[in-house]
C-alpha cells in the first residue's frame, strides 16, 4: 500500500511537471513574426483589364499572385484617386476631412489634414521600416503634407497625381523626388519604381519587418511607353488601347521583378501582398487629367456601369487580391463587402500596431474573412458622399442619389442586378426614404470639401492671374443620364 501510494505520487509529480513544461513552452514560445508588407496599387486601371478577370492584356505575375492567393470580388474603393488613398492612410472615409471631392489639383494649397494618423505613422511606431515609392497626391503645396513628415522613412517619387512617363514633370515643372529632394534623372517611370523597389528590398533583412507602398503611375494618363512593350500589342487596333495594355504588361513586369527580389532575399514567405486600383478604369475624357487624349479612351471595367469619378459599380468596384504563402489559402475567392478603408484596422492588427492614436475607424479588421472565410463585418459600403451627390449600400440594396437639379435617384438591387441596368426606385418608396435618410445624416457629420472650399475662397477674394477651374459636374453625371 506504502509502495502504491509512493508509485503514485511518482505520477502525480510526473503529470504536473509535464504540464508545467508544456505550459511554459506555450508561454515562452514567440509569437508570429510581424509580417513584410508590400502594397501596391495601380492607378485608374479597369476591372477587366488583368487576366484573372479574362482579359488579353498579359498580367502574369499578378495573376500568379491571385491564384495563389485571394481575389476580392466586392472590393470597394472611392471613385477618384486623391479620396482612395487618403481612405486607405487613415482607415476613414473621405467625408470626414475634406477631400471627398475630386483630386488635389497643381494649383491649390491644402494636403490631407495632419491631425490624422496614418497608417505607416501608426506601423513606424510598431517597429517597423516604412517607405512610398510612386504616386502620394495627397498634398503637395506645403512640406507638412508630404510622406516624410507623414510617417514614411523613405521616398521616392512624384508628389502629384500625373507626370509625364520620360521627363517626371507636369505642365513643365519636375515633379521627382527622393527624401524631400527633387531628383533629376532619365527613365521610364513605370521602370524606375521597380528598380528602386528591388534595391529597396535588397537592403532588407529579416530582422526588422518593412511596409513598402508601391504606388505606380500607370495606366494613368498620359499613355506613354517604351516602344518595345508596344510591340507585344501590335494586333490592337485601337493606339489607345495598345498603349494602355503596354502600360499594364510594363507594370506587371516590375510587379514580377519584386516577387524574385523577394524571393533572393529570402523573404517572401513572410511577405503579405496587396494588390488593387485606386478606382475604377477612365472612361470620361473630362477626368483624364492635364493630358488631352483623343480618341475612345481604352480602359475596360467589364460588365460594370461607369468608370472613374461614378458612383456606379464601374468607378468603385475594382480588381484586387491579396497573398501571403501560407497564411491564405491558394484560390481563395472572397465574394464579400470590403472597402479599402478596412485595410487600416486589418494591417494594424496583423503588425501588432496601436489604434489608440487613430480617430475614429470607418475600417473593420478583415483578416478573418480572407483567411479563415468567415462572414465579414461589413454589411454596409459608403461609396461617397458630397454636397451634391451621395451613395450608400446597405447588404444588397444600392441608392445613388444626385441631389443638383434636375435630380435623380436610382435604386439597385446588387444581389439581382450587380450591373445597375434596372432602376428600382418607384417601386420600393420605404427603402429610398431608408437609404436617403441614412446619406442624409452622413451629410451632416461631414467636413466641408476643402477643394471647394479653396475655390470659392479664391473667387470671393478675387483672384489674379488664370482662376481655378470649379469642377465640371458634368463630366460626373454624363454617363448617368
Amino acid at each position: 500500500m506504502r509502495s502504491m501510494t509512493r508509485s503514485g505520487c511518482i505520477w502525480v509529480l510526473l503529470i504536473l511537471f509535464g504540464w508545467l513544461v508544456t505550459a511554459f513552452s506555450a508561454v515562452a514560445q514567440p509569437s508570429d513574426p510581424q509580417p513584410n508588407i508590400i502594397y501596391i496599387l495601380a492607378d485608374d486601371l479597369g476591372w477587366a483589364d488583368v487576366g484573372f478577370h479574362g482579359s488579353d492584356i498579359k498580367t502574369p505575375n499578378i495573376d500568379k499572385l491571385a491564384q495563389t492567393g485571394a481575389t476580392l470580388e466586392q472590393f470597394y474603393v472611392q471613385p477618384m484617386c486623391t479620396p482612395t488613398r487618403a481612405a486607405l492612410m487613415t482607415g476613414r472615409y473621405p467625408l470626414r476631412y475634406g477631400l471627398q471631392t475630386l483630386v488635389i489639383p497643381a494649383s491649390m494649397s491644402y494636403g490631407l489634414p495632419t491631425d490624422e494618423w496614418l497608417l505607416p505613422q501608426a506601423l513606424k511606431e510598431a517597429g517597423y521600416a516604412t517607405a512610398i515609392l510612386g504616386k502620394w497626391h495627397l498634398g503637395h503645396a506645403k512640406r507638412e503634407y508630404w510622406p516624410k513628415q507623414r510617417g514614411f522613412d523613405y521616398q521616392y517619387g512624384a508628389q502629384l497625381g500625373e507626370i509625364d512617363y520620360f521627363t517626371h514633370s507636369v505642365g513643365g515643372k519636375l515633379d521627382w523626388y527622393r527624401d524631400n529632394k527633387l531628383v533629376n534623372e532619365r527613365g521610364y517611370v513605370t521602370t524606375l519604381l521597380g528598380d528602386d523597389a528591388v534595391r529597396y528590398i535588397g537592403a532588407q533583412t529579416a530582422k526588422k519587418p518593412f511596409f513598402m507602398y508601391l504606388a505606380f503611375t500607370a495606366p494613368h494618363t498620359p499613355y506613354q511607353v517604351p516602344e518595345e512593350y508596344t510591340e507585344k500589342y501590335k494586333q490592337v487596333a485601337d493606339p489607345n488601347r495598345r498603349t494602355y495594355a503596354a502600360m499594364i504588361a510594363a507594370m506587371d513586369e516590375q510587379i514580377g521583378r519584386v516577387l524574385q527580389a523577394l524571393e533572393k532575399r529570402g523573404l517572401r514567405q513572410n511577405t503579405l501582398i496587396i494588390f488593387h486600383s485606386d478606382n475604377g478604369g477612365n472612361q470620361s475624357a473630362h477626368l483624364a487629367g492635364e493630358t488631352e487624349v483623343k480618341g475612345p479612351l481604352p480602359a475596360n471595367n467589364g460588365p460594370y456601369r461607369g468608370g472613374k469619378g461614378d458612383l456606379y459599380e464601374g468607378g468603385t468596384r475594382v480588381a484586387s487580391l491579396m497573398n501571403w504563402p501560407g497564411r491564405i489559402k491558394p484560390g481563395t475567392v472572397v465574394d464579400q463587402m470590403i472597402h479599402v478603408v478596412d485595410y487600416y484596422p486589418t494591417l494594424a492588427k496583423l503588425a501588432g500596431a496601436s489604434l489608440s492614436k487613430t480617430k475614429p475607424l470607418d475600417g473593420h479588421d478583415m483578416w478573418p474573412t480572407i483567411s479563415e472565410g468567415k462572414a465579414s463585418p461589413r454589411d454596409e459600403v459608403i461609396y461617397n458622399i458630397e454636397m451634391y451627390r451621395g451613395a450608400v449600400r446597405k447588404g444588397d440594396w444600392k441608392l445613388v442619389w444626385r441631389t443638383t437639379l434636375p435630380s435623380k435617384i436610382e435604386l439597385f438591387n446588387l444581389a439581382q442586378d450587380p450591373y445597375e441596368k434596372v432602376n428600382l426606385a418607384s417601386t420600393n418608396p420605404e427603402r429610398v426614404l431608408e437609404l436617403q435618410k441614412r446619406i442624409d445624416g452622413l451629410a451632416g457629420e461631414m467636413s466641408k470639401s476643402l477643394l471647394l472650399n479653396e475655390v470659392f475662397k479664391g473667387v470671393t477674394k478675387g483672384l489674379t492671374g488664370k482662376p481655378p477651374v470649379l469642377p465640371d459636374e458634368d463630366a460626373y453625371f454624363e454617363q448617368a443620364d
